[in-house]
């Protein structure tokens, strides 16, 4: 067999957080081991990661024992004292998650239980003491979790990226892969290069599991992209901190809810309406074959007939601005439609079961000389650095 020359020992496509993280992990573990990363955008973190509300989580939602509560609970510890280490913005505010209906304590107290199980300290309640923390704020009762807090994952990426020592392609989109167990990949990208790798890394978020199937992988789930609408407070000295609405627990979305950011002001969002492109960040973005795919799932036409009545108030809510506002109202009762700024949305990457499951925890996936993550959506912001030394141990161990 003739000696093939490779570019790199472990070839990533994505420059998001999680594959910048894995790209550092890599390094850090195993010094010397040549990293490539291929971002198809001219920088980092253009989409799920630069394009959410900065908050680092606590982990108080998540299962316990799923890799969703153990990667954020470690996580969250982690990026403070990283964003301490390179002088990133950060901040650990706390939050409330606030009911604001009788229907809402028995979950309010679930999720008491829940964070206990996952070891992190929960303060209850009662109406009058939502007060100390949020003035403007009305609700029944509430819980305060301390660890929550924020920062900016854009600028965290960019250390990822600096500190890995990998060599970062931007504006390299890939269009083929060619793998052969026995000897690597070779990715062929849309400006005629071909990049070969013993190992290939597929954290590539919105399209992961087209990457996935251009390996020979069958991934038996697809990505659903659901777009997150957000608008800015006009007036946010009406909000001190972080607060959320109770969680509906059939959905991985967390409602709308209010974020003062590490630039002082008050995002509130977001919604979820399914987008028409997997970077479709407006009603206006339509890319007939990735609807057509999303469409020719049959998991897609399963979320829609189970949840339509969910689906129903969130796209009430993306076309009308006053039905946006009663939301918001629930928690801050004092706002008004005026104080609502259009801003920026994002586009969850939500991978989708043929029968219609959402699926609920990290997915990652080995395959002969591949490890696939297929399901990273939020929090993986937050649980970026365990989620990356994860894969980077499977890729070093299939080297």
């Amino acid at each position: 067999m003739p000696e093939i020359a490779y570019d790199c020992d472990v070839l990533v496509i994505g420059g998001g957080i999680v594959g910048l993280s894995t790209a550092y992990a890599i390094t850090r573990a195993a010094p010397g081991t040549r990293v490539t990363v291929l971002e198809k955008e001219a920088g980092p973190a253009r989409h799920q990661t630069g394009r959410n509300s900065g908050v680092i989580h606590s982990g108080i939602y998540y299962r316990p024992g799923s890799l969703k509560a153990r990667y954020a609970v470690r996580g969250a510890a982690e990026m403070v004292k990283f964003c301490a280490e390179y002088g990133i913005p950060h901040a650990v505010t706390g939050k409330l998650i606030v009911a604001t209906d009788r229907s809402e304590l028995p979950r309010l107290h679930a999720l008491v239980q829940r964070g206990r199980e996952n070891g992190i300290p929960v303060r209850e309640l009662g109406a009058s003491q939502i007060a100390e923390y949020e003035p403007e704020v009305r609700g029944l009762a509430a819980i305060h979790v301390g660890t929550t807090g924020i920062c900016d994952f854009v600028a965290v990426a960019r250390q990822l990226a600096h500190g890995s020592g990998a060599e970062i392609r931007y504006g390299t989109r890939v269009v083929r892969v060619d793998r052969r167990p026995e000897r690597g990949v070779a990715v062929l990208t849309a400006a005629g290069d071909v990049v070969r790798g013993r190992v290939l890394v597929n954290c590539a978020g919105l399209y992961s599991d087209e990457i996935a199937r251009l390996t020979g992988d069958d991934p038996d789930v697809r990505i659903v992209p659901f777009r997150g609408e957000y608008y800015e407070l006009a007036r946010p000295e009406l909000v001190r901190g972080l607060v959320y609405p109770v969680p509906d627990p059939a959905f991985p979305f967390l409602g709308v809810h209010l974020t003062r950011g590490i630039d002082g002001g008050v995002h509130i969002g977001p919604n979820a309406v399914p987008a028409l492109a997997r970077e479709g960040y407006g009603w206006g973005t339509v890319r007939v074959r990735e609807l057509g795919s999303t469409l020719a799932w049959p998991g897609s036409w399963r979320i829609a007939r189970r949840h339509w009545r969910y689906g129903a108030g969130e796209l009430r809510r993306s076309v009308s601005k006053g039905a946006f506002t009663e939301a918001v109202r629930r928690l801050l009762p004092g706002v008004s439609e005026d104080d609502l700024v259009p801003t920026a949305a994002g586009v969850r990457a939500q991978a989708v079961l043929r029968d219609g499951t959402l699926v609920d925890d990290f997915l990652i996936r080995e395959a002969p000389r591949t490890v696939h993550v297929l399901n990273a959506p939020s929090p993986a912001a937050t649980a970026s650095l365990p989620i990356g030394r994860e894969v980077a141990r499977r890729a070093l161990s299939a080297l």
